[in-house]
């Protein structure tokens, strides 16, 4: 359900699945920098589908990209202090559903992992993070106990194997848990069923990790 969400002033859309009642924890699912688009939804519902509350908000203000040309310039052009304040308010509306002692985790695809890590810095609710193609580090990751969950694939121009081994290392270092999965015969997108990068087969794969890692790491 696409919803039009007024949080203390700040307006965005977000999809929204799911029900409070019986649900394991609240989930952020970010996008990629294509925007608000088919994929992020199914993935959202299929979350909710898992047991979650699920928002996917809109970090980019109602743009989508089609080709990489134009999402390459819609994430140039993005307003990072706008999404930051996007993903707070996302994380503030699910608390608010769930309770005071809720638990909150997020997912990030490629453009929204920065924020699927960040957030857990600041955020003491955000109990794991999870990232797809997206390798983000920093000082920050001294500031959370979070642990965090990484899909990459074999073969990625963004996310080339230096980056990726920089981000596990990170995270060893500041004491933090982090698995890190690399997909065979993949490539940046392969989770995202719209991009021709898509391989049905990992793809199911990360799903499957990342369910098994929020019902451990939320429980």
């Amino acid at each position: 359900m696409l919803t039009t969400v007024d949080h203390r002033g700040l307006v965005f859309k977000a999809h929204d699945a799911g029900s409070v009642d019986g649900a394991k924890g609240g989930v952020v699912v970010l996008h990629a920098w294509w925007g608000l688009v088919g994929d992020v939804v199914d993935f959202a519902d299929a979350l909710a589908e898992a047991g979650y509350l699920v928002t996917a908000p809109d970090l980019v203000s109602g743009s989508t990209a089609r080709t990489v040309e134009e999402a390459e310039a819609l994430a140039n052009g993005a307003d990072e202090d706008h999404a930051e304040a996007v993903v707070a308010a996302s994380i503030d509306r699910l608390s608010g559903e769930l309770g005071e002692d809720a638990t909150v985790a997020i997912v990030g695809f490629s453009f929204g992992a920065w924020w699927a890590v960040t957030a857990a810095a600041d955020r003491p609710e955000v109990a794991a993070s999870v990232v797809y193609y997206g390798a983000v580090w920093g000082d920050f990751v001294t500031a959370s106990t979070a642990p965090v969950l990484g899909h990459f694939a074999e073969h990625d121009e963004f996310e080339p194997d230096e980056n990726v081994a920089a981000f596990e290392q990170a995270f060893i270092d500041a004491g933090r848990q982090i698995t890190v999965h690399r997909y065979p015969g993949t490539g940046h997108w392969f989770a995202e069923p719209s991009q021709d990068a898509y391989v049905e087969t990992a793809a199911d794969l990360a799903f499957r990790r990342t369910v098994e890692f929020l019902d451990t790491s939320m429980a």
